[in-house]
C-alpha cells in the first residue's frame, strides 16, 4: 500500500478515535465543509460526516515516523487537558493499530473551541 493509501486509512481511523473520545464535540469544520454543509440545509440531502479538516496526517520528512494534527471542538463542562490526552492516547492507538508503528510525539491536538 502506498503511503497516501495508509494516509486516507489512518486518518479514517483517527477520526472516529477522536469522535468516540468523551468531551469531543465534533472534528473542527474547514471551509468545503462549511459551503457544503450550507448547500445540504438548502436543499434538504444527506451530510457526509465533515472531518477532513480537522484531521491532518503525514510522514515526517525528517524520519518515516507518522505525523497526526487533529484539531477539535469541545464539549463545556469538561477540561481541555483531560481530553486532549485522552485524545492523544486514542489517536496514538489508532496510529498503532493501522501502521503497525508508534506516533508520539508526532500528535498534536488543538482545541479550536467549546459548544
Amino acid at each position: 500500500m502506498s503511503d497516501r493509501d495508509v494516509s486516507r486509512v489512518l486518518a479514517d481511523a483517527v477520526i472516529e478515535a477522536v469522535i468516540g473520545t468523551p468531551g469531543v464535540a465534533f472534528l473542527r469544520p474547514g471551509l468545503a465543509d462549511l459551503l457544503r454543509s450550507s448547500a445540504v440545509l438548502r436543499r434538504g440531502l444527506p451530510s457526509t460526516p465533515a472531518g477532513s479538516a480537522g484531521v491532518q496526517v503525514r510522514r515526517q520528512k525528517d524520519s518515516q515516523d507518522w505525523s497526526v494534527e487533529v484539531y477539535v471542538v469541545l464539549h463545556r463542562g469538561r477540561r481541555a487537558l483531560d481530553v486532549t490526552r485522552e485524545v492523544r492516547s486514542a489517536v496514538a492507538q489508532a496510529v498503532r493499530r493501522v501502521t503497525g508503528e508508534p506516533a508520539a510525539p508526532g500528535i498534536a491536538v488543538t482545541v479550536t473551541g467549546r459548544v
